[in-house]
């Protein structure tokens, strides 16, 4: 039987390592990890999340804002728990987001995604430095995630 030469247990012991160090790596909570992969926004720009990095940005900063942009009629039909209902359609949509912190950390989301896109947008244009958008309740419900009718 023939011994391995220096190069490949120098090899094998560099695979045998990296391997660990992804096997490690891989079995940190994922709540970590979602929370880890949330890019903080540049300036001017929104972050979309998917469910759960918007569930691990809620828990993680419970001051962050969670803000719904349906109609009055679809977010008493059910909402994410804590949420605040300003409703994009609203005449006074505008002057109630220019009304809030531009500071604070914010995260909307609608029904499908199209209207916290463009309330998102509208809020990064009016100066806002943490907007996440969520997109949709529907996405959030099939992820698993908890809603509410109070």
């Amino acid at each position: 039987m023939r011994r391995p030469s220096r190069t490949t247990l120098s090899t094998l012991l560099a695979l045998v390592a990296a391997g660990t160090l992804l096997l490690g790596a891989c079995s940190s909570d994922t709540a970590d990890t979602a929370t880890a992969s949330v890019p903080p926004p540049e300036s001017g720009k929104v972050v979309t999340l998917t469910p759960e990095q918007g569930a691990a940005l809620m828990k993680d900063d419970p001051t962050a804002v969670v803000i719904d942009v349906r109609t009055p009629e679809e977010f008493a039909q059910g909402h994410i728990e804590g949420a605040r209902n300003i409703n994009l359609e609203g005449a006074t949509f505008t002057t109630d987001v220019g009304a809030l912190d531009k500071s604070a950390t914010y995260v909307v989301y609608c029904r499908s995604g199209n209207r916290s896109g463009m309330a998102t947008k509208e809020m990064a244009a009016q100066g806002f430095t943490k907007v996440y958008d969520l997109g949709g309740i529907q996405a959030w419900q099939e992820a698993g995630q908890k809603v509410v009718t109070t």
